[in-house]
């Protein structure tokens, strides 16, 4: 498997691909990602056209094991962030 692209790599290539600088393409990526946080950490979700949709699920509260004594405990109802990944992206990987 390949190494996950760093957030230096992203950049460059998003400036490359915008025909912009370094430092646009880096403003634009850390605004799109404080959409997406604000969004979704209000209950709502974002849909990355060609990617993906971006939400929060409620999980409700439920026994665990914890794995190195075996013992029973109960955690409590939290919130987990979930990504579908969109049918475009899928094919384009499987394709």
């Amino acid at each position: 498997m390949a190494k996950p692209m760093t957030k230096t790599q992203l950049v460059a290539a998003l400036a490359e691909e915008m025909g912009s600088d370094k430092k646009t393409a880096s403003s634009a990526l850390d605004a799109m990602i404080s959409v997406i946080t604000h969004e979704v950490s209000g209950g709502g979700a974002v849909t990355l056209p060609g990617v993906g949709k971006i939400y929060c699920r409620e999980r409700p509260e439920r026994m665990v094991r914890n794995p190195a004594t075996g013992e029973q405990i109960k955690k409590e109802a939290d919130k987990v962030v979930k990504m579908t990944i969109a049918k475009a992206l899928k094919d384009s990987v499987n394709g």
